[in-house]
């Protein structure tokens, strides 16, 4: 009865740096799901939560920062994995802490990377590994986004 069964929540955080780029994590070999495959920040929205304070506590969980503030929805997509629905919906965000020095969960991921732009093809190895582009396209939708709306943020920063 998997196919009955309600969609699983799912946000991700795409953290920006004052120099607009966006903020990947590896996942470690023995992750279930995309293992070494970069990611953004997020997970599951737990039972009871809102999106935003599942914003909040999967940024603090996997970085030890804490989200400032949210600046835009960038994606909000349907995806399967292991047999169940998932409904993601990504936000463009910035955060306070030391952006130099995230505190990953050492279990989970193994490293990390600010990617600008110009540097997205780097996420092309999710493809190679699993056959996906959904981070490099959330990462582009990121962007496009900061890219379109710079201007106008300038003042603002």
């Amino acid at each position: 009865m998997a196919g009955t069964s309600a969609p699983r929540l799912v946000v991700g955080a795409l953290i920006r740096d004052p120099y607009d780029r966006i903020f990947v994590q590896r996942r470690s070999a023995g992750r279930r799901l995309f293992p070494e495959c970069w990611d953004v920040v997020g997970g599951a929205v737990e039972a009871g939560e809102s999106l935003l304070d599942a914003l909040h506590r999967e940024i603090a969980e996997e970085t030890g920062w804490r989200l400032r503030r949210v600046l835009a929805r960038v994606a909000h997509e349907e995806w399967t994995a292991d047999g169940l629905r998932h409904i993601e919906t990504d936000y463009v965000v910035e955060v306070d802490g030391d952006l130099s020095s995230p505190v990953l969960e050492r279990d989970k991921h193994t490293e990390f990377a600010w990617i600008a732009a110009a540097d997205v093809s780097l996420l092309d190895e999710n493809t190679r590994r699993s056959g996906s582009t959904f981070i490099k396209d959330t990462v582009t939708a990121a962007h496009t986004w900061l890219a379109d709306t710079s201007g106008k943020r300038k003042g603002t920063l």
